[in-house]
């Protein structure tokens, strides 16, 4: 027989729903116990991790409920679980360190490591496996998380898991691998799809959401009957990467053919698909592959123009060298001097930066009035270093790339500015110019690099950054960097005991 809760049980629960911190402390307070369950068995603790209410559970945790406490009416939910299958990383972490199990089981065999990588989320899985969760503990079924991520083609949760070993020991690399190959054959949302309807029957209307995340893309399905969601299963299509990363922990050498085409295949450098496979050919760094890179630049197709320029840009750099810039940096002039496509401009310009030869300038310089924004910002990059102080033409393109509109333009091009050897007049007016931007990070590498240059315009900058920025931020980080710089006395004296208003106020 259900026990009737109380009224203080009541007003409890309805605090914790509703998130109301106070008034859960006030009844805390007042008696009601921390271990209080509803009628359906549910715990205040559960409700508040599975509602991602982080404060509640640590006033929940410190008014004595047991963070092991099952929750449900058969007693088959933990809120660790609970936690860990919404993402909620901050109350995986609140539990863990109130002394939660990151290995207990709850109903039907699911681990929080379990239900964080079917669900698709590698941080609350980097929280369990930092507090000690066994990489390799199978979930339900008995398939170890490495398949499971393998099969979601969750790129993130297998990075994380293979760096907490998973798989080393018990030939789980090699399952996960066949498993990520099987799903690079098949298509994710008919698979979906065929496996709602297989387990619902027909007469549902199916709807399909794409969704850009974590490297991949996310494909979700979902059933519905008049209109009302039934029933719905998502997974992300980072196979390939997958395969492409198993494949290298495992020492098995893909051809470049057969990497490239997995790249061109997803048609994004941007994601992981394309760049687990450029990454791959880089660490290998042999002749063979940059021959097979130099072929694809002779190709009329820009994306596998893009890819190669890809390979070209790091390869070798592995072991710290540079063993193919001398016959790599000509075949990336001459692809920017006929490049016309956004995204082979972008792996063209960032190419000749890596590579860092200043016979690469100009054809860099070319590309920094370019429509695309991620192009401008490949550009102010990698002029980074490569601008000698004299060039005239170099300077006065890094200072209308400082005045961009874009943020993250502005603030490349202000980085290359500042650390341009060189202290003349039209650079100092430039960094000058952005002491103000509306990007405080702007503002911090602008007011630097005049610090540097000994300019007493800085100081003003570096005390209005120090005082009003984020403690923590970059923007202030690099402003008390840059007080070195300030010559010895007051101004240098008052930049260093300005504290942040947050913290004065606080």
């Amino acid at each position: 027989m259900t026990k009737e809760p109380t009224a203080g049980v009541e007003d409890l629960f309805a605090a914790v729903h509703g998130g109301a911190d106070d008034t859960v402390v006030r009844l805390l307070r007042a008696g009601v116990p921390a271990e209080a369950t509803d009628q359906e068995g549910q715990t205040a603790l559960y409700l508040a991790a599975v509602s991602d209410e982080v404060g509640l559970v640590r006033l929940l945790l410190t008014a004595g409920a047991d963070p092991e406490r099952a929750s449900g009416p058969d007693g088959g939910d933990l809120p660790l679980c609970g936690a860990a299958c919404g993402g909620h990383t901050e109350v995986v972490r609140a539990l863990l360190a109130a002394g939660a199990r990151p290995d207990s089981r709850e109903e039907f065999g699911f681990t929080a490591v379990a239900w964080a990588v079917v669900q698709g989320f590698p941080d609350t899985l980097e929280a369990l496996l930092e507090y000690g969760a066994d990489p390799d503990l199978p979930g339900p079924g008995g398939e170890p998380p490495l398949l499971l991520a393998a099969r979601r083609g969750s790129t993130p949760s297998v990075r994380v898991l293979m760096r907490y070993g998973a798989g080393a020991q018990d030939g789980a690399q090699g399952a996960a691998l066949a498993e990520a190959r099987r799903w690079m054959a098949l298509d994710v949302e008919q698979e979906l799809r065929d496996g709602l309807l297989r387990a619902y029957g027909d007469g549902y209307e199916t709807v399909v959401r794409r969704i850009e995340e974590d490297g991949s893309v996310t494909v979700v399905v979902e059933l519905l009957r008049d209109g009302t969601p039934t029933a719905g299963r998502e997974q992300q299509t980072g196979h390939a990467a997958v395969a492409t990363i198993l494949e290298a922990e495992m020492g098995i050498a893909t051809p470049y053919e057969e990497l490239a085409g997995r790249a061109l295949s997803c048609g994004d450098p941007g994601r992981d698909d394309w760049t687990e496979a450029v990454g791959a050919l880089w660490r290998r760094g042999d002749e063979e592959t940059f021959q097979a890179a130099a072929a694809w630049c002779a190709s009329d197709e820009p994306l596998r123009q893009a890819f190669a320029a890809d390979v070209l840009a790091r390869l070798g750099a592995a072991d710290g060298q540079r063993p193919f810039t001398a016959r790599a940096v000509p075949l990336l002039r001459e692809l920017s001097r006929r490049a016309a496509e956004p995204e082979l401009v972008r792996a063209v310009v960032e190419g000749l930066g890596q590579h860092g030869d200043p016979a690469a300038l100009p054809e860099i310089l070319r590309h920094t009035g370019y429509p695309d924004t991620e192009v401008r910002r490949r550009a102010a990059l990698a002029l980074t270093g490569l601008v000698p102080g004299d060039h005239q033409d170099g300077v006065w393109a890094l200072t209308l790339l400082s005045r961009d509109a874009d943020a993250s333009v502005r603030d490349r091009a202000v980085v290359a500015l500042a650390g341009v050897a060189a202290d003349t007049h039209p650079i100092r007016e430039a960094l000058a110019a952005r002491l103000n931007d509306p990007d405080p990070d702007t503002a911090a590498e602008a007011a630097k690099g005049l610090a540097v240059r000994q300019d007493p315009r800085a100081v003003d900058a570096l005390a209005r950054i120090l005082a009003d920025e984020d403690p923590d931020g970059y923007a202030r980080r690099t402003a008390a960097d840059a007080v070195r710089y300030v010559p010895e006395g007051p101004d240098r004296r008052r930049l260093e005991r300005t504290l942040p208003r947050r913290r004065l106020a606080g």
